[in-house]
């Protein structure tokens, strides 16, 4: 990172927002993955769409690898400057540009946190549904990034679902919006949906217009304690199939509460020792009556199973706790070992082969897994522990196991992500899922709008694509 180069950006941002000390490289030089750490040679804080143009040219006259980061809660790599080179933290594009109360939109700039969003349309009575687990600390590009989900999704949809229109710099300098601020559009290729879910690999987003939902006005909330955790997994597709769709549906398993427990001060839920699984099950609407017969529904559904007593969240208070709970799973096992963090997903009637062959390949290769998710969409995270493991079967079994993992769920018409994306620790199985002919397009498309490959560089593909 030569003086030249570093006098060029200095000149597009200001000389207060280049960082080139090793504290901030180290701090951007890591997101939630493991324990991975790739320092980029120089962190860049621009604050307008013009300076990120002005950024990425650079980059491509002097051919530097330029990462775009958000607010680094990323599960899979994504935002890892593994070439060192320029990091573009997007920090400072931290404003809702407008709320459109007529047209139930929103538009955003991409470093504003999630529940930060979600609060403030929430104050003129919208929703907007994409709730992932970090949504407290996450950035709203971020979710653009990966295609984030959440607890909701098995009703509302993705982070796709709500993206109508995006102002992207291209890895060339190039701006373009992608769509229109319309709730149909069939005008040429889908550029916008495009963008969602590709990992800063084929532009930076710079603003996003997202459509919003009425708010409904009511919930209940029910955890139910299954004696048999597969059973946890069947009970999901019999909701659905009673013709019941809750607003969301989450699987934890014992390990996973028990952690949390231990991890999260003042949660005062009770499990007993025969317990080995709970699903935490909300539905939502406008007419607390119309929910009460749905929980009944429910109900009904999971006593069909050997379940222990359902506990009905009555108050505010209880239901907030619940929700710690599972939205704390992630952290607790973090906190107690040494992980890997896969994100499987298959149609929900598959759910319980998968638990079961997860459980099956780990005895094979000698690891516990931790198992939770978004059980109402088929989208179940599997944490593997290193515990006892020694270091050589943690770099040499465990990656065996984890191709096995992914090999069952594509068995089962599933696939490798359902929200954290590929980055850089899932790419090497991406030949499991995808075909070479598959990935080829996918490069080709790749090389279009980044020519010098300069943007993201070394993520989704597998290493000698």
């Amino acid at each position: 990172m030569n003086p030249e180069i570093l006098l060029a950006l200095e000149n597009i941002v200001g000389s207060a927002y280049i960082f080139t000390d090793e504290a901030t490289r180290k701090t951007y030089g890591h997101d939630e993955t493991e324990d991975l750490s790739f320092p980029p040679h120089v962190v860049v804080k621009p604050s307008n769409t013009e300076e990120v143009a002005q950024i990425l040219k650079v980059s491509n006259t002097y051919k530097i690898p330029t990462t775009p980061i958000g607010a680094r809660t990323g599960l899979s790599g994504g935002a890892l400057s593994i070439y060192g080179g320029i990091a573009i933290s997007m920090e400072r594009f931290n404003q809702i540009i407008q709320i459109d109360e007529q047209n139930l939109q929103v538009t955003t700039e991409p470093g504003v946190i999630t529940q930060v969003l979600r609060e403030a349309v929430a104050e003129k009575g919208l929703f907007y549904p994409v709730d992932p687990s970090s949504m407290g600390s996450c950035f709203i590009g971020g979710n653009i990034a990966e295609n984030s989900g959440g607890a909701r999704a098995l009703k509302y949809g993705v982070t796709k679902d709500y993206v109508l229109n995006l102002e992207v710099v291209l890895p060339t300098g190039d701006i373009i919006w992608t769509g229109a601020n319309t709730l149909k559009n069939s005008t040429g290729y889908n550029i916008t949906q495009l963008m969602v879910g590709s990992e800063g690999t084929l532009g930076i987003v710079t603003k996003i217009v997202l459509k919003l939902l009425p708010q409904n006005k009511h919930n209940v909330l029910l955890l139910v304690p299954f004696y048999k955790a597969e059973q946890a997994c069947e009970a999901v597709s019999a909701i659905f199939r009673a013709g019941i769709v809750p607003s969301a549906l989450e699987f934890m398993e014992r390990d996973a509460i028990d952690w949390t427990l231990k991890f999260v001060d003042g949660l005062n839920v009770k499990v007993k020792e025969i317990v080995q699984a709970h699903l935490l099950i909300e539905v939502d609407g406008n007419y607390p009556e119309i929910l009460m017969q749905e929980a009944e529904q429910i109900l009904a559904v999971v006593e069909q199973f050997e379940i222990d007593e359902v506990l009905f969240a009555d108050t505010e208070e209880q239901k907030n706790a619940l929700w710690k709970m599972r939205r704390s799973v992630a952290e607790a096992v973090k906190a107690n070992s040494i992980y890997k963090e896969e994100d499987t997903v298959v149609p929900r009637y598959e759910l319980p082969k998968l638990l079961k062959g997860i459980k099956e390949i780990g005895a094979k290769y000698g690891f516990q897994s931790v198992c939770y998710g978004h059980a109402g969409d088929g989208n179940l995270h599997v944490n593997i522990i290193k515990g006892n493991m020694s270091d050589d079967n943690w770099k040499t079994e465990v990656p065996k196991g984890i191709r096995e993992i992914f090999e069952l769920t594509v068995g089962l018409k599933g696939t490798l992500s359902g929200e954290h994306g590929i980055g850089l620790v899932q790419k090497n199985y991406m030949d499991i899922a995808f075909s070479k002919v598959h990935l080829e397009l996918m490069e080709r498309i790749k090389a279009i709008f980044d020519p010098n490959n300069v943007l993201n560089p070394g993520k989704i593909f597998p290493d000698g694509e």
